[in-house]
């Protein structure tokens, strides 16, 4: 495994592990996925430029977009969470309530 490898799979397991152990905030777990998603756009950018092809190309971009459209909708979710509850505490949201 080399030093690129390691530290974009080191990125992804440190977010992984702050997005379980750091659950008390909504603001804290979007952070953890938009670093999970930035470590994999890095990853599979190493790994189309590793194979040379240039049919691979897209993909990584494909995921770029898809992580700008998750982020969004992320504090969109964020900013209507704390105009209703007042805070952004994942404890005070109660699924069942409207």
């Amino acid at each position: 495994m080399t030093s690129t490898h390691l530290a974009f799979s080191s990125a992804f397991l440190l977010a992984l592990v702050g997005l379980t152990l750091h659950r008390t905030r909504l603001l804290s777990a979007l952070i953890c996925l938009e670093g999970m998603m930035l470590s994999l756009f890095i990853g599979l950018t190493l790994w189309a430029l590793q194979l040379g092809a240039t049919t691979h190309l897209s993909a990584p971009m494909f995921l770029l977009a898809l992580s700008a459209c998750e982020a969004s909708t992320g504090l969109a979710l964020l900013v209507a969470t704390a105009r209703t509850h007042g805070s952004d505490h994942l404890q005070s949201l109660n699924l069942l309530q409207c």
